[in-house]
């Protein structure tokens, strides 16, 4: 006799969206550590993590319908890392993530933008028009907005791998935290 399927996970989605910030590169990813987070706090959602290390801009749009397939209740875009550690165009990057944004909030979708920035050894007049880019698109699209997802891990060596640019595992945890301060308004704790 067979056994019964499992029951579906019939929670709504939370999809992180992304690339290795999101994918995670060893250790536990800040989307596990968001689920944790989730769960011990009474939010009834999955999180779907749809990070891709290396991804562009240009690779995230190329994925967007799989984002909106999934029909999350939210999207946590994070982007834009990999187009400034190559040097496109920071025009070439607001478009994608605005193409994005576009796709998502069409399927009336809602989504927060998770912004980076690049370090200051890629000089002001690439850095500074790139930061901009996440709270111009956030006040264009009238979307919540976080400026840095690392900003309470980037600064201190025991919350980053050693590569200094990707949060460890307890980085991560620390990353989860802000995000979920950040989305805890549009989520809705399950009466239990």
């Amino acid at each position: 006799m067979a056994a019964p399927a499992p029951p579906s996970d019939t929670r709504p989605v939370i999809v992180a969206f992304g690339d290795s910030l999101t994918a995670g590169v060893s250790g536990r990813s800040y989307p596990e550590a968001l689920q944790d987070l989730l769960d011990a706090q009474g939010y009834r959602y999955r999180v779907d993590n749809q990070g891709v290390s290396g991804d562009t801009t240009s690779d995230g749009l190329a994925r967007i319908d799989n984002v909106i397939s999934a029909k999350p209740a939210l999207v946590l875009l994070e982007f834009g890392g990999n187009d400034g550690l190559r040097g496109v165009p920071v025009e070439a990057t607001r478009d994608n993530l605005n193409k994005m944004i576009e796709h998502v909030q069409q399927a009336h979708i809602p989504l927060v933008l998770l912004g980076i920035t690049l370090p200051p050894n890629y000089g002001p007049e690439y850095v500074r028009p790139f930061t901009a880019i996440f709270p111009d698109l956030a006040a264009q699209h009238h979307i919540k907005l976080m400026p840095f997802l690392l900003l309470h891990v980037y600064q201190n060596h025991a919350l980053m791998q050693p590569d200094g640019i990707h949060p460890n595992e307890e980085g991560n945890k620390i990353v989860a935290r802000d995000v979920l301060a950040l989305i805890a308004p549009l989520l809705k704790r399950s009466p239990h």
